[in-house]
C-alpha cells in the first residue's frame, strides 16, 4: 500500500481488535486507506492516508494534550481513542465530550457554511454575518462579550439551541460600558440653522462615554448647516408619540441647541430635501436656561466638517429560527434577503474619519459599530453594524 502497488480502494489496513464488540467502532475499525491524493505540503510522496479515529490520539499525544474536547457525537468513539493510545504506549491524552454550542437563526455544520462560501451568498468566512471567530470579529465583536456569552451558556451534556439574542446582549453589554459614541447620519438630509451667522462654527463639549468619567470629552463642530436623519421628519401622521422634528415642535440637538421648526423644501417629487429650523441661543446643553421642553433629542453632523463614509447594516442570516431543521426542505430556502444593506454617502463626524479597525463606536440612536478590518486594508471607510442599540428583530 505505501509503495503504491494497489489501487484506490482495493486494500485497507484494520486493528484487529473484536466483531462482536457491542461497539461498532471497535470492530476492526480502519486504519489506512490507499488515496492518490495530491498533499498541499508533501505533494505526492505518500498514498496512503490515515483514518480519523486513527490519527485523533496520536496528534493529541504528539502535542501533549491532555484533554481532547469534542462534540458529543464523539462519545461512542472514546472507547477507541482509548484503545488505540493504550496499544502504542503513547502519551495518554484523554477524550471528553460536551453539547455544541448551537445558535438559532443560522448553522453551525462546516459543510454548510462551506456551502455558504462556496456559492458565493457571503463573502467567505470572514462574513460579518458568519458564525465564524473571524466573522464575529470582523463585524465588531469583542473578545470579552464572546466570554460572557460563553460563561452565560455554561457547557452541557445535552444539545440545545442558544438563542442568538443573548450573544447580541453579551455584546451590548460589554459595548455599552467601553465603547465611545460619536456622531453619524446614515440617511443624510439638510438641516439649515436659518439664524445661526454664516460661516461661523463653534466647538461644543461632549462626553466620550457617559457610562464611563474617566472617558473624558472631546469636541464637536455646530453651525449653520447640518446634517441630519431623514427618518427624523415628518410632515403627516404627527401623534402624541412622536418626538422627532415636525411642523410645529421642537427638539434639542445631541450636545448642543433647542431648535424649532420654521419650514421645509421637497424636490420635484415630494421627498424633503432640506428643513429648515431657528436655534435658541440660551438652550446649549450644559446651561439651559431657555424654559423650552424638548422631548426628543435628535443626533447630527456639522456639514463644513464631515465626512462620507460607507456603513453595512448586518442583520441575521437566515430569517427561520432552524434553518437546517425541515428535513423536506433546504437550509438555503430560509436566507434572509435583508441580510446586509449597504448605505454609501453617509455622514460622520471628524473624530471617526482617523478611525481604526476592530475599535468599537456607539453611534447615537443607531447602535454599535467598527470600522471593516478587510475593507479598511483596501484603503476603504467601511462601518460595519455590530449590534442595535436594541433588539428590534421582528421574526
Amino acid at each position: 500500500m505505501r509503495e503504491g502497488k494497489h489501487a484506490e480502494g482495493s486494500m485497507v489496513l484494520r486493528a484487529k481488535i473484536d466483531m462482536s464488540h457491542p461497539n461498532m467502532h471497535m470492530r476492526d475499525p480502519f486504519m489506512y486507506r490507499i488515496k492518490f491524493a495530491h498533499h498541499h505540503r508533501t505533494g505526492d510522496a505518500w498514498c496512503i492516508y490515515p483514518m480519523y479515529d486513527f490519527a485523533h490520539g496520536q496528534s493529541d499525544s504528539l502535542e501533549g494534550i491532555t484533554h481532547s474536547l469534542c462534540s458529543l457525537e464523539f462519545e461512542n468513539h472514546r472507547p477507541l481513542y482509548d484503545w488505540y493510545i493504550e496499544n502504542l504506549g503513547i502519551f495518554p491524552s484523554k477524550q471528553r465530550e460536551f453539547a455544541r454550542l448551537n445558535l438559532n437563526y443560522t448553522v453551525m455544520s462546516k459543510r454548510k457554511l462551506l456551502r455558504l462560501v462556496e456559492e458565493g451568498v457571503v463573502d467567505g468566512w470572514d462574513d460579518p454575518r458568519m458564525p465564524t471567530l473571524s466573522g464575529l470579529r470582523r463585524r465588531g465583536y469583542s473578545p470579552e462579550s464572546i466570554r460572557e456569552f460563553c460563561d452565560r451558556v455554561g457547557v452541557a451534556k445535552r444539545n440545545n439551541v442558544i438563542d442568538v439574542g443573548l450573544l447580541e446582549f453579551s455584546l451590548r453589554d460589554h459595548l455599552n460600558a467601553t465603547a465611545t459614541r460619536a456622531l453619524a447620519v446614515l440617511r443624510p438630509i439638510k438641516m439649515v440653522v436659518t439664524n445661526y451667522p454664516e460661516g461661523e462654527v463653534e466647538w461644543l463639549p461632549t462626553d466620550n462615554n457617559p457610562e464611563d468619567a474617566s472617558a473624558g470629552t472631546r469636541e464637536v463642530p455646530f453651525g449653520r448647516e447640518l446634517y441630519f436623519e431623514a427618518d427624523d421628519f415628518k410632515v403627516e401622521g404627527v401623534n402624541k408619540k412622536w418626538f422627532r422634528l415636525a411642523p410645529g415642535r421642537s427638539v434639542r440637538l445631541k450636545s448642543a441647541y433647542i431648535v424649532t421648526y420654521v419650514d421645509h423644501v421637497v424636490d420635484e417629487v415630494g421627498n424633503v430635501t432640506e428643513v429648515h429650523v431657528e436655534y435658541h441661543p440660551n438652550s446649549k446643553s450644559g446651561s439651559d436656561s431657555s424654559g423650552i421642553k424638548a422631548k426628543g433629542t435628535l443626533h447630527w453632523v456639522e456639514c463644513s466638517h464631515a465626512a462620507d463614509a460607507e456603513v453595512r447594516l448586518y442583520d441575521r442570516l437566515f430569517s427561520n429560527e432552524n434553518p437546517d431543521g425541515h428535513k423536506d426542505r433546504d437550509f438555503m430556502e430560509f436566507l434572509n434577503p435583508d441580510s446586509l444593506e449597504v448605505l454609501s454617502g453617509c455622514k460622520i463626524e471628524p473624530v471617526l474619519k482617523n478611525a481604526e479597525a476592530g475599535k468599537p463606536w456607539q453611534f447615537t440612536r443607531l447602535g454599535y459599530f467598527t470600522v471593516d478590518s478587510k475593507l479598511a486594508e483596501e484603503g476603504r471607510l467601511v462601518f460595519n453594524r455590530a449590534v442595535t442599540l436594541k433588539d428590534g428583530w421582528k421574526g
